[in-house]
């Protein structure tokens, strides 16, 4: 009976952590606090490299993109005020591709 606890614990944990992709190719960061927004030090021309979580994994806000200004302000008060967002990362890039409001 314990192992069965562990497997379903196991399973639950990888599915809350894997986030859903949508049609978009996006894997979504659910209720995620930002904890660092910082330039890139490899291309502080092209991105800013942003942290989420307790356990930071890194990901990346594009410069370029047609809405970093709007996602750096998302990111930015997420960080200052520990505001949690829903945010999409494209796959297989590490991209932060939307930071959308928490329900």
């Amino acid at each position: 009976m314990k192992i069965w606890t562990y497997i379903l614990f196991i399973l639950f944990m990888i599915t809350s952590c894997s986030g859903s992709s949508s049609s978009q190719n996006l894997t979504w960061y659910n209720n995620s606090v930002i904890t660092n927004v910082a330039e890139d030090p490899e291309k502080p021309e092209e991105f800013m490299r942003v942290s989420i979580g307790i356990s930071p994994q890194i990901f990346y806000l594009s410069k370029k993109g047609a809405d970093y200004k709007a996602l750096l302000e998302k990111a930015s008060q997420s960080h200052k005020k520990g505001k949690a967002y829903n945010i999409g990362i494209e796959n297989n890039t590490n991209i932060i591709k939307q930071v959308n409001e928490v329900p």
